[in-house]
């Protein structure tokens, strides 16, 4: 198995993983919070919906600056029904694997940058990038599942049953 493949079937795991914890979430309520310095809920849900096109750019483009001297300014997706919300992710969902099918290796060595303001902030090779990004999302799913949880919402599986699931 190649690199390559192990990070393509990965990420497959993960897009699973997340649908059913997408399919679950509610529309209400994007501007509840748990906490004063947590993420409104609407930007998380479609935080964590949009992530898979993320590994397009750390496949396909050399850099990404999130704060472009130009003004211009990453604004997360506002969707307004939860059919939005599903078709979005698996829009995402494509861009990424249409990538992971035309990469290679080789090119997982080549490295991706992140700027901000033009200044470089981080410097890998783009199979870490892709990597440290997996795991980066299961940490915004994570904090999904504890806000679904917070509203009574029952979880689906992630790495294993839930006690939602298991009936306990």
């Amino acid at each position: 198995m190649t690199n390559k493949d192990l990070l393509a079937a990965h990420f497959d795991r993960e897009v699973d993983i997340t649908r059913r914890m997408l399919e679950r979430v509610p529309m209400d309520k994007a501007d509840w919070k748990p906490h004063p310095k947590s993420m409104e809920f609407g930007y998380l849900r479609a935080l964590v919906a949009t992530i898979p096109a993320w590994f397009q750019s750390i496949i396909e483009d050399a850099e990404l600056d999130v704060a472009r001297k130009d003004g211009k300014k990453f604004t997360n997706t506002d969707f307004k029904n939860h059919e939005e919300l599903m078709a979005g992710f698996e829009a995402c969902v494509k861009r990424g694997r249409d990538a992971f099918a035309k990469t290679n290796d080789e090119h997982l060595k080549t490295t991706w940058r992140m700027l901000a303001g033009g200044h470089k902030v981080a410097e890998d090779p783009r199979y870490k990038v892709v990597s440290d990004t997996l795991t980066h999302w299961a940490h915004h799913r994570g904090q999904l599942s504890v806000y679904l949880r917070i509203q009574d919402v029952p979880l689906a599986s992630i790495y294993g049953p839930t006690s939602d699931e298991r009936g306990f």
